[in-house]
């Protein structure tokens, strides 16, 4: 097992020497496996871990958990740090879910752990069965090809050494350990859309069509990012080829008039005839951050790669994409195809895209 997950950190680089690595950590199965590997080799790969716990404050059980943690953190001279938080509270006062508004508590913790400690990374115990899981939940979202990537060994400095594991293995590797998991009682109520999927669809799909389908959906996952790392190449050299004016923002100026005559310069070069459409940039009002885009390049691109580069130019913008729906998309591109001045579209209340002039402006409002 030790061997695995050694063999997965070199596979993906997840972790270099001398780091200082962030453990998220339940007191479960998973996340228990994870700590007591990377506890075994942190000599090996020469790296300092430290242990972030939060309490839920949901289950009555969850007190002796926060101890378990507790515990072996000072059994094995790992620095813990622990967090309680009344998420259900929490959650009605926000108007949000109890799942996600546990998530929201929980990532923020781990990220606040990792600036107190300066950590390089952090790892999250996701195995294979929580892809294959989330795989199938996008599916029945309709998901694109970026759904079907499921959850990547690494996205930024949070890391997954466990995602080639199988729960089997992990169950059996606290057996082996003598690691006395805890065991989270919600993950057996079925009132979740993941608990269904994890209960009674999987089984289900073992038993009726292919006893195999965790492998098999990790296998397309695999394809899945390996279509996807190409399709970004492409949308990346495409958004190049097409981009006239870009100010995001790291060139964003003080005060905004300084902003627009500072960047004229930049526009003229880019743009043919840079003095008639300079002048009605220079009189539009300026956005603090805003993306312009050649429209007779755009419309000549393939669909499927216009509507990524929109996705893409408007994640640059946003540093998100969150609540850009395929309808957006769909709405964007006739937007643009359709080439009609003084019409505008806000797809998600925080961008504004609009032509004129032969350009696509977006803008982040």
């Amino acid at each position: 097992m030790e061997d695995k997950v050694i063999e997965t950190i070199r596979k993906y680089n997840l972790i270099n020497s001398n780091e200082k690595i962030v453990v998220a950590v339940s007191g479960g199965p998973d996340s228990m496996c994870l700590l007591n590997i990377l506890k075994t080799i942190r000599e090996q790969f020469s790296i300092e871990i430290f242990v972030a716990h939060i309490n839920h404050m949901i289950r009555e059980e969850a007190d002796s958990e926060t101890e378990y943690v507790k515990k072996y953190c000072e059994r094995n001279n790992i620095k813990c740090f622990i967090k309680r938080a009344k998420v259900l509270e929490m959650a009605k006062e926000q108007k949000k879910g109890t799942e996600e508004m546990g998530r929201i508590v929980r990532y923020d913790f781990f990220e606040y752990v990792a600036n107190q400690v300066s950590a390089d990374k952090i790892a999250v115990a996701h195995t294979e069965n929580d892809n294959a899981e989330t795989i199938l939940m996008n599916l029945m979202r309709g998901a694109s090809l970026e759904g079907l990537k499921g959850i990547e060994p690494i996205r930024g400095k949070y890391i997954r050494p466990l995602i080639e594991c199988n729960r089997e293995e992990i169950e059996k590797y606290c057996e082996d350990n003598n690691l006395d998991p805890k065991f989270d009682k919600t993950n057996n109520d079925n009132t979740y859309t993941r608990n269904k999927i994890r209960n009674l669809l999987i089984p289900y799909i073992k038993k009726e069509f292919n006893p195999n389908i965790i492998s098999t959906l990790n296998r397309l996952s695999v394809l899945a990012r390996q279509d996807s790392a190409y399709f970004n190449k492409i949308v990346q050299e495409e958004y190049n080829n097409i981009v006239v004016f870009e100010n995001i923002g790291e060139i964003k100026q003080n005060a905004e008039y300084s902003m627009i005559e500072t960047n004229k310069k930049d526009i003229e070069d880019k743009i043919e005839k840079p003095n008639d459409f300079t002048k009605k940039v220079i009189e539009i009002e300026q956005p603090s951050e805003q993306i312009i885009l050649d429209l007779k390049k755009f419309n000549k691109l393939e669909y499927v790669i216009k509507s990524r580069v929109l996705l893409y130019t408007i994640n640059k913008l946003l540093g998100t994409t969150k609540g850009i729906e395929k309808i957006n998309v769909e709405d964007m591109i006739k937007l643009c195809d359709k080439n009609v001045g003084n019409k505008y579209l806000i797809p998600n209340k925080n961008v504004k895209i609009f032509v004129k002039k032969g350009k696509i402006f977006l803008s982040k409002l």
